[in-house]
């Protein structure tokens, strides 16, 4: 049975540059995933952009030292994010690709780097408004036939594009990874909101989360910490409502004798979709923390996911 929570791998392999591993980036991230396992997380998020791929690399690594880290655990990574010198050329600009070559080349190079036949999950990173949707279907279901893929997924693409994807593909796209938080909640003040004004401030592709938990498309959350916004990290100025909302925050850690990441994920948990935070931090005590909110999920009161809520809205809902 898979863990709730995510286990993401973006910055495990230290720097964004092109220096080769070393021992102590090695050992960090050794120390991370064992961690995780320990914690019970059994889900482990990669894309190839990961610190140029070493995170991939270092992940391949660790799994091939100790074959008992990787027991049980499944794998996804992902597609079409082209960054200069990292997976474009130096003078290229940022920019996103979804054609037949670059999604077979990218997952051809996972596979390499993680040093395994197939990943569980293969997903597209990002929209590509250039990409034609039936070759990047016929693509996706090519290398599913080949076994080098046992399902797909999405991210950051909005409702429409799902059930664009949903028609195309041979198989029904299974997850789609979107930022979600107690900071980025427009998810929530989408169901809220209706015929109301306010809605207008929140983006949110109305209905996302219904059609998933329709069609049984699991829904990840990334950046479902908000960086630590109500966890001690830095209050930006623009945020008038962080510092208050981080004493709600560790008001209901106390009353529960968790730590403040439980309860931000919590929050996001607490909601019948069925939602999956990734959780990206490779310090081993903040990992146990966060992986106290699969059980403070089903035990956080109705009450207090308001009081979250309201205290992040900066007023209450209407």
């Amino acid at each position: 049975m898979s863990s709730r929570l995510i286990y993401g791998c973006m910055t495990l392999g230290g720097e964004w540059d092109d220096e080769p591993l070393d021992a102590r980036t090695v050992d960090s991230a050794r120390t991370a995933v064992q961690a995780a396992r320990a914690a019970g997380i059994t889900d482990f998020d990669h894309a190839d952009i990961y610190t140029h791929g070493k995170s991939e690399e270092v992940f391949g690594r660790l799994l091939a030292e100790d074959p008992e880290l990787g027991r049980g655990i499944t794998i996804q990574t992902k597609v079409g994010v082209r960054l200069p010198g990292n997976t474009a050329d130096r003078g290229a600009p940022v920019h996103y690709r979804l054609d037949r070559d670059t999604i077979r080349r990218g997952l051809e190079g996972s596979l390499r780097r993680l040093g395994v036949d197939s990943v569980e999950r293969f997903m597209l990173h990002r929209p590509d408004p250039l990409a034609d949707p039936q070759e990047v279907a016929a693509t996706l279901d090519e290398l599913r036939r080949e076994g080098l893929i046992r399902s797909v997924g999405l991210s950051n693409m909005s409702l429409r594009q799902v059930c664009l994807y949903q028609q195309l593909l041979a198989t029904p796209v299974t997850a789609l990874q979107l930022e979600l938080s107690l900071r980025h909640r427009g998810f929530v003040e989408q169901q809220i909101l209706v015929n109301q004004t306010e809605a207008a401030g929140h983006p949110f592709p109305e209905g996302t989360l219904e059609y998933c938990t329709a069609n049984g498309v699991e829904v990840q959350a990334w950046g479902a910490l908000a960086r630590g916004l109500y966890t001690g990290a830095p209050v930006p100025p623009e945020d008038q409502h962080a510092a208050a909302t981080a004493e709600v925050v560790h008001g209901i850690a106390r009353a529960h004798g968790v730590a403040g990441e439980a309860v931000v994920l919590a929050w996001l948990m607490r909601h019948p979709g069925g939602i999956r935070p990734v959780v990206g931090t490779t310090d081993p005590q903040r990992i146990a923390a966060c992986a106290a909110a699969e059980a403070l999920a089903p035990r956080l009161g109705h009450e207090e996911w308001y009081a979250l809520l309201n205290a992040a809205r900066g007023h209450p809902v209407p």
